[in-house]
């Protein structure tokens, strides 16, 4: 099985986090987009209450693509969430053809050298990378001769904060345009967000 996963915080997830899935899916190929929300972001500021929710914002924005699927691999282990043991489990659950991938923004591909065991982890992963406003200075060629295989994606940049989201909802503004109709839901039943 051809398997890609989409991890981060999705705090929240929002519509630009669905249409790089659906890209992902349309262009590469894969049968299965799994989404990981991180349990507690390595490099992050993080707000552990607000964890469950996240989880429960992924669940309903994918539940009507049977293929995109949620894991709580992060949330079962607890901790802080590192990609290399979460890839590593993925392993052992799914039969994959060829090697893993994950999608990843630059301004995240640009830090992968820090990131916990990269070394291992640029082994048994490839990356489809997605252009964002804050990683155009991605030295790329310099990440292809240190060993990371990566494939640029070619969707155009189109911009959504989920910092700016959380902002606009505790200014009570509508975020009805930037998330799924469900995500805008919860997030009004659970109060979220609110200052």
């Amino acid at each position: 099985m051809k398997v890609c996963i989409f991890s981060g915080t999705f705090n929240p997830i929002h519509n630009l986090h669905i249409k790089v899935a659906n890209y992902v899916l349309e262009h590469f190929g894969f049968e299965k987009i799994i989404f990981i929300p991180a349990y507690m972001p390595p490099h992050k500021s993080y707000d552990l209450n607000l964890s469950n929710h996240r989880f429960n914002m992924v669940k309903l924005a994918i539940s009507n693509n049977p293929k995109f699927e949620i894991s709580d691999i992060e949330f079962q282990r607890k901790g802080k969430s590192y990609t290399y043991l979460t890839v590593c489990e993925l392993y052992k659950k799914y039969k994959v053809d060829g090697k893993i991938n994950l999608v990843i923004g630059t301004d995240a591909f640009k830090e992968i050298e820090s990131w916990y065991e990269t070394d291992k982890l640029k082994q048994i992963t490839d990356f489809i990378v997605f252009k964002s406003e804050t990683g155009n200075d991605l030295n790329l060629d310099y990440l292809k001769a240190k060993g990371y295989n990566f494939t640029i994606a070619g969707m155009d940049f189109f911009d959504i904060s989920s910092t700016k989201l959380r902002q606009l909802v505790g200014e009570n503004k509508d975020i009805r345009e930037f998330v799924p109709q469900e995500v805008e839901r919860y997030i009004k039943e659970n109060g979220l967000y609110r200052n």
